[in-house]
């Protein structure tokens, strides 16, 4: 599915992702947020409203290394939230929306895939540091949005590996501080 977005429905996104910063929704029973180290990827599917234009496929999910929200910028060191819905069906057709700090040539502030909230285990959505134009320092908010309904909406602070070198260590990118 191709995501546009018009001037009127980026400010309604806007207005609904600032109302829902930290509320989760009645529609999930389980909510985490961690980082994760980088897992296997498996493949990947189209993703037209991100800069890459891509997202991971992955076929195991891998467990967060930390629960923290502060993220070392360092490539392969990926961030994200685990969440189940209440329904057994799951929620399908969720948009994730990530909001970096202005990011890349084009200074992108607002990335958006297509994604589902599993409903019988919690099910990862993340975000992975694989290119340099990504290590954006600042705080990211990651949303997600069924319909015109927010799910979740999370921050995370990017920060220099330097200020969380137990973090930037924790999937063996020590010699990057050095």
């Amino acid at each position: 599915m191709n995501i546009r977005f018009s001037v009127s429905s980026a400010f309604c996104l806007a207005s609904s992702i600032a109302w829902a910063e930290g509320a989760t929704s009645p529609t999930l029973s389980y909510l985490q947020t961690g980082i994760i180290c980088p897992p296997e990827i498996i493949g990947s599917a189209p993703a037209p409203g991100t800069l890459a234009g891509t997202t991971h496929i992955i076929d195991q999910e891998p467990a967060f290394v930390s629960i923290a929200r502060t993220v070392p910028a360092v490539l392969g060191i990926g961030f994200g939230i685990k969440a189940q819905s209440t329904a057994p069906d799951g929620i399908d057709g969720v948009t994730m929306v990530v909001a970096p700090p202005p990011m890349g040539a084009s200074a992108i502030e607002l990335q958006s895939f297509e994604t589902r909230v599993s409903g019988d285990a919690p099910s990862l959505t993340f975000y992975q540091f694989d290119y340099v134009y990504e290590l954006v320092k600042g705080t990211w908010r990651m949303t997600a949005m069924s319909g015109e309904t927010a799910l979740f909406s999370v921050s995370f602070e990017v920060v220099d590996p330097r200020e969380a070198p137990e973090l930037a260590n924790i999937c063996g990118y020590l010699d990057l501080l050095s």
